[in-house]
């Protein structure tokens, strides 16, 4: 086999090259898996400080209203606090069946404030034990929360109409 001086040069630049790349190849490859195991043995999430995120934090997520009486308006206001570093705003205030009302701050709540959620049960025709669900969707870490208030109903006392006894004549 006979190669012009040319011909010689460019193949064995064309191996240096070749050389060179798989080298490359393997410092990076090596690079990386190092970095990735470093990562996943101290098990720590790695966070951006530029990055904004709201975060609801809720005083409690459930209240029990204990035995009240048939026909009374039960009413609890759950207070949230807004630890994160961006506004959080509440998307929607759901509750699991029409005996329940929400009511909700509606303007986003500033990174360190707090916001309230008012939950009324009307007990009226509803005797025995309950449990409802309000559903919660805001722009924090999470997405959505769950409210839970709970009790029993006295059945009201039957009303009794008066009777008028006309006197004999």
């Amino acid at each position: 086999m006979f190669l012009s001086h040319g011909t010689l040069i460019l193949t064995l630049n064309k191996k240096t090259k070749m050389r060179n790349l798989i080298l490359l190849s393997a410092f990076v490859f090596g690079f990386t898996a190092t970095s990735i195991a470093q990562v996943e043995t101290t098990n720590e999430k790695i966070t951006l400080s530029s990055e904004a995120q709201a975060k609801m934090t809720l005083e409690k997520n459930e209240h029990d209203f204990g035995t009240i009486e048939e026909g009374t308006q039960a009413t609890v206001t759950f207070t949230f606090k807004n630890t994160g570093n961006a506004p959080l705003v509440l998307n929607s205030v759901k509750a699991s069946c029409g005996c329940t009302t929400p009511k909700w701050t509606k303007e986003p709540v500033a990174p360190g404030k707090e916001g309230v959620i008012t939950a009324t049960f009307n007990s009226s025709g509803r005797p025995g034990n309950f449990t409802k669900t309000i559903t919660v969707t805001h722009s924090g870490e999470g997405g959505t929360e769950f409210l839970t208030i709970r009790g029993n109903v006295n059945k009201a006392a039957p009303v009794v109409a008066p009777t008028v006894v006309a006197p004999e004549q």
